[in-house]
């Protein structure tokens, strides 16, 4: 026997699907400014963390969504807070990966 052949879609609203295809590439982050970006200072002897676990949360998380590799990750996520009007140091790619290799 054979399969029965799907009925085809067809688009009959071209300007909502249209719309709906550029709502589908759509981004939107929002940055807390009381969020601590920065590393709490352990009191101990020796280098200090410089970042906080938002910050390379941040990062790993968008670098896992998008499939970017670390340094394109690095540059999109340095232009986030730009947007934002934030002066936030983004991890650099040696830090990022030294984190999520940890």
């Amino acid at each position: 026997m054979s399969e029965p052949v799907p009925t085809r879609y067809r688009t009959l609203n071209w300007s909502a699907y249209d719309a709906s295809l550029r709502e589908r590439g759509s981004l939107t982050v929002w940055f807390d400014p009381s969020t601590p970006w920065h590393a709490v200072p352990s009191g101990k002897r020796g280098g200090q963390l410089v970042y906080g676990d938002a910050a390379i949360q941040a990062c790993l998380t968008i670098e896992v969504l998008d499939g970017l590799p670390l340094r394109q990750t690095t540059g999109f996520v340095a232009s986030l807070p730009k947007l934002a009007d934030l002066d936030w140091p983004v991890p650099f790619v040696g830090r990022s990966f030294h984190w999520k290799t940890r």
